[in-house]
C-alpha cells in the first residue's frame, strides 16, 4: 500500500509560524526529510519512533544531492510510511518543491502540497519593512540571487530596474556586489534604499540598512553574511518608523510619512 509525501512549508525561522495544518503533518509523519535552515525546534513535534532523515544544504556543499532526496520521498512512501518534506520557508518558493511533486507524479506517489510563510514576506515583515505600500509600493518581485552570475538572466536587470516597486533576493548576499551593481547601471538610482535581514523572526535577527551605493561598505561593517534577506525598495524607509521586533541602530534615511 502507497503512502503519501507531504511537502510541508516550515516558515521562516521562528518555529511558531509554521501552519496549524504544516504542524499536523508534522506530527503523524513516519519519516521526515527536513532542510538546514529548518528550526530543529519543530522536530520536536515529530512521533515516538518517527525517523527524521537530514537534507541540509550549504552554499556550494549539498550534503545530500536533490536526486537523492528525490529517491528518498518515493522509496518511503512506496513503503507506505507517511512521508513529510520539511523545507524551510514555502516548498514552492526557490524550495525545489516543484521538482519534487514532478518526482511523485512520475512514480504514482501521492502528496499533498502545504505551503508556508515564505522568508521574502516574513523577514521584510519582521524588519518592519512591508514589500507592499499603497504610496511606496504596488508590486514586488521574488528572485534568487544565484542568477546575479548568470550571463542569460542579464537582460532581465532591465526590468527589474524599471518595472518592480520592491525587490526580494534570496541567496543573493555573495553576489551583492553584482547585484547593487546591474541595478544601477540598469537605471536604479544609486540612492535606492536597501535592506539584508539576517536570520530573519529569530532573536538574532541582524538588519542592515543602506543604499545601492553604500550597502556593501555596510555589509563588511557589520559582519552580516547568510542566511539573509535582500530587500530593495522604497519602502525600506519605512524600517525606521516601523521596526517593531527590535531596536537597532541604522543610518539616517528619511522616514516616509504616508
Amino acid at each position: 500500500m502507497v503512502g503519501k509525501v507531504f511537502l510541508v512549508g516550515a516558515g521562516p525561522g521562528d518555529p511558531d509560524l509554521i501552519t496549524v495544518k504544516g504542524l499536523r503533518c508534522l506530527q503523524q509523519a513516519d519519516v521526515i526529510l527536513y532542510d538546514r535552515l529548518v528550526n530543529p525546534e519543530l522536530l520536536h513535534y515529530a512521533k515516538e519512533g518517527a525517523q527524521l532523515v537530514y537534507c541540509g544544504k550549504l552554499p556550494h556543499y549539498h550534503t545530500m544531492k536533490q536526486e537523492t532526496i528525490n529517491h528518498f520521498l518515493v522509496k518511503y512512501a512506496k513503503k507506505g510510511y507517511q512521508v513529510v518534506r520539511l523545507k524551510g520557508g514555502d516548498p514552492f518558493v526557490f524550495g525545489r518543491g516543484g521538482e519534487e511533486a514532478e518526482e511523485c507524479v512520475r512514480n504514482d506517489v501521492p502528496f499533498e502540497i502545504v505551503p508556508g510563510i515564505t522568508a521574502g514576506i516574513a523577514a521584510s515583515a519582521y524588519a518592519g519593512i512591508p514589500v507592499t505600500h499603497r504610496s511606496l509600493s504596488k508590486s514586488f518581485a521574488f528572485i534568487t540571487g544565484h542568477q546575479a552570475g548568470d550571463v542569460a538572466a542579464e537582460h532581465k536587470w532591465f526590468h527589474l530596474a524599471n518595472a518592480v516597486d520592491t525587490i526580494c533576493i534570496y541567496m543573493g548576499v555573495s553576489h551583492l556586489t553584482t547585484i547593487a551593481k546591474q541595478l544601477i547601471q540598469n537605471g536604479k538610482s544609486p540612492e535606492t534604499p536597501i535592506a539584508l535581514v539576517q536570520w530573519g523572526t529569530l532573536s538574532d535577527q541582524q538588519t542592515v540598512i543602506g543604499t545601492l551605493e553604500t550597502i556593501e561598505a555596510r555589509v563588511k561593517e557589520s559582519g552580516v553574511s547568510n542566511p539573509s534577506m535582500i530587500v530593495i525598495g522604497e519602502v525600506v524607509r519605512l524600517h525606521n518608523k516601523l521596526n517593531w521586533f527590535q531596536e537597532e541602530i541604522v543610518p539616517n534615511l528619511p522616514v516616509v510619512h504616508g
